[in-house]
């Protein structure tokens, strides 16, 4: 369940409260500055240089780079701050990168993929925030990331768990599913990327900012329409009240001024609660947030006493898997997946291999004559 909680602005000198939930609150305060490293003192000309936490900002911004990869870079030039007491960047070098680097694995034992997301924030906070090209960048070593093998469900598996669920979250444990879909993407579906009548869906901004196309699963187009039938009667309703905004996408909203309440901006599956935008003032909804769903997949894999680590994405991999096994051809799978290389693709291709089942066991030759 969302959360609410009330936020004051100053607007013409009175304090004005609003009610915002908690995700709104946590983004808001991102923006503001609560992962801002300290100034480093005024320009040559003697002007204050901006925070280096907002001109982080407004480079990634420039490059169009998403908000989360935005909120993981932000924390990780502020660790890497705090970790060499607050030292400014500048007069730090090689050596403190890999000090850091080296906690994190060896004190933290993060993974290696934190470990290169950390490196990536270092070095766009040197070349891209703070614009200075050291040699020693390039000579620093990334952690090897180990091969893992996706964990899959099997077919009978999956409608288990899927029977097990209901409501919103498995009408999206389905599109995880039946159009392998990642969470988020699911979650932030719009009304207008759902196409019935070519039974499509259009996923916008994905992993990499990359548009794509997938199946929509004829099973449950009833339920999606349904579902959408009622989530059109809460707009409505939210209109009559002065409601009815969503966020948009970039900057939309200044080309497209009225799209924020267009019936086609809608999410698919919005939240249950309205907030204040802060800075309009607008009241809109979220889209649902994701725990939402993973608590739903977390409870239906107890329910179907299933031993295996299942989480949402193991939806997207078991689609993959089972595609691959009934015929569809790699190049398919990777344009369904949203895979740039076919090499990412392809590691689902272990269950195209005969493998361990394939091979009789010595142990059955010998006892089981």
């Amino acid at each position: 369940m969302s959360m609410m909680v009330a936020s004051a602005d100053v607007v013409g000198g009175a304090v004005r409260w609003s009610c915002v939930d908690r995700p709104a609150l946590r983004l808001l305060r991102e923006e503001r500055g609560a992962y801002d490293i300290r100034p480093e003192g005024p320009d040559a000309v003697g002007r204050p240089r901006p925070q280096v936490g907002d001109r982080a900002r407004a480079a990634m911004r420039l490059r169009h780079v998403s908000p989360r990869t935005e909120k993981a870079y932000l924390h990780w030039m502020r660790r890497y701050w705090e970790f060499n007491d607050r030292r400014n960047p500048r007069d730090l070098g090689a050596p403190d990168v890999t000090a850091f680097l080296s906690h994190l694995a060896t004190q933290e034992h993060v993974a290696a993929s934190t470990q290169n997301q950390a490196l990536a924030a270092i070095l766009f906070l040197y070349r891209h925030v703070l614009e200075i090209d050291l040699p020693w960048l390039d000579g620093l070593v990334r952690a090897k990331r180990p091969q893992r093998l996706p964990v899959v469900m099997t077919p009978d598996e999956t409608q288990a768990v899927l029977g097990a669920m209901d409501g919103t979250p498995k009408l999206i444990a389905m599109l995880l599913y039946g159009a392998g879909l990642r969470l988020l993407e699911g979650c932030t579906l719009r009304v207008k990327d759902i196409d019935f009548g070519r039974r499509q869906i259009t996923v916008r901004q994905g992993k990499g900012d990359k548009d794509r196309v997938t199946v929509l699963p004829s099973v449950i187009v009833e339920d999606l329409r349904e579902h959408l039938d009622r989530v059109g009667v809460q707009h409505k309703r939210d209109l009559e009240t002065g409601a009815g905004w969503v966020d948009l996408p970039s900057a939309l909203h200044r080309k497209l001024p009225t799209a924020g309440r267009e019936w086609a901006w809608q999410w698919a599956f919005p939240a249950t609660r309205r907030y204040q935008h802060v800075e309009t003032g607008q009241l809109r909804r979220h889209h649902l947030h994701e725990t939402v769903v993973q608590g739903a997949v977390r409870r239906a894999v107890r329910s179907a006493g299933l031993s295996k680590r299942v989480t949402c994405h193991t939806f997207r991999h078991s689609f993959a898997t089972h595609l691959l096994e009934a015929g569809y051809d790699i190049r398919t799978i990777q344009e369904l997946l949203g895979h740039s290389d076919v090499s990412t693709t392809m590691i689902y291709t272990h269950v195209l291999n005969r493998g361990p089942a394939g091979v009789e066991s010595p142990a059955d030759r010998l006892f089981l004559k």
